[in-house]
């Protein structure tokens, strides 16, 4: 009896599921606003270009902190002094 030809069994080619996109920039532009402070803290939102969604909230909450504690700094410096306050008691007689 001759052998009969048995076919090998071919590995069927499953596509594999789509997954998260690698991160990738937003292409945002940070205009400068010549405030030393806010800018730095402007340009740590690029890190969050660098990280999955998942480490997104972390970056903002602490770009939102930082601008918070500038404007609140703002508030704390000394501004001009008031303006001499009239004086008061008896005024002395007119000579007039």
């Amino acid at each position: 009896m001759a052998e009969e030809w048995v076919p090998e069994a071919v590995a069927e080619i499953v596509p594999e599921p789509p997954g998260p996109a690698d991160p990738a920039p937003l292409g945002v532009d940070r205009t400068p606003t010549g405030v030393a402070e806010v800018d730095a803290r402007l340009a740590r939102l690029a890190d969050a270009d660098h990280l999955g969604t998942s480490g997104h909230l972390e970056v903002y909450e602490d770009v939102h902190q930082g601008l918070r504690d500038t404007l609140t700094a703002l508030d704390r410096r000394p501004g001009p002094p008031p303006p001499p306050s009239p004086p008061t008691g008896p005024r002395p007689p007119s000579t007039a």
